[in-house]
């Protein structure tokens, strides 16, 4: 990945890219995916509403969108919503409090690698949306995760995947390379970020090997939900 400044590492540009594109991320997220990526949280959400979980953190919580659908969905909870990105927080802040959420949402600037402001054995459940395949150490993150989840604690993953249908590949690829980033660019005025998206899609491991990613860190029990015939996939891990 190399959308920015080739001495960066990962981390740094994931967080210049998503300061970059914050005030224009929502928008562009709805407009390409005809809103099906809401349907999708929406899963996430009714997933760790019936583990009745209380205290969730919500890792690479972006501008917020999940974290305000459990906080509204799922009773008594305490969301801690984690991003590197300032700028996607500062939006995020503006729309939890316009939905008056301040007291069920905290949001801190924080590494999914290094989660030391969490105890271990402290949460219910923690979810990741779309933000996975953004960390520099994968095994790493997983990891900082596990540690905080209680024993019989949830995970929920939700990121995207490369379709195993040829043809349902063949267009999802034409419009993430070739539509996504011209789309992208003109709303967000920055296209390497939309150049970057794609890639690191396909970058990710397949759904069977991020499977025994998460088994490898430690969950003993994975299961794996296809969306919208492979463009998604729901992971849901047990401690």
């Amino acid at each position: 990945m190399k959308p920015y400044n080739e001495e960066q590492s990962k981390k740094e540009q994931v967080e210049e890219m998503f300061d970059n594109i914050a005030p224009t991320y929502d928008r562009l997220n709805h407009i390409m995916s005809l809103n099906i990526d809401k349907i999708w949280r929406r899963r996430v959400m009714r997933i760790v509403r019936r583990h009745k979980a209380r205290k969730i953190m919500d890792v690479a919580t972006g501008t917020g969108d999940l974290a305000i659908a459990m906080a509204k969905r799922v009773d008594r909870t305490q969301i801690l919503g984690i991003d590197l990105s300032e700028e996607m927080l500062a939006v995020a802040r503006k729309k939890i409090q316009k939905q008056g959420l301040e007291e069920r949402i905290m949001l801190e600037k924080g590494d999914a690698e290094n989660l030391a402001m969490v105890s271990s054995e402290s949460l219910d459940a923690a979810t990741v949306a779309f933000g996975v395949r953004n960390f520099e150490n994968i095994e790493r993150g997983l990891s900082e995760i596990y540690r905080t989840l209680r024993v019989g604690g949830l995970l929920v993953v939700l990121e995207f995947s490369m379709p195993k249908n040829r043809l349902i590949r063949w267009v999802y690829s034409q419009y993430a390379h070739r539509l996504l980033p011209r789309i992208g660019g003109m709303i967000s005025k920055d296209k390497r970020a939309y150049t970057y998206l794609p890639d690191s899609v396909e970058e990710f491991p397949a759904p069977e090997r991020f499977a025994e990613i998460l088994k490898g860190v430690g969950f003993k029990s994975v299961k794996l939900r296809s969306q919208s015939c492979g463009i998604a996939y729901i992971y849901i891990a047990t401690k």
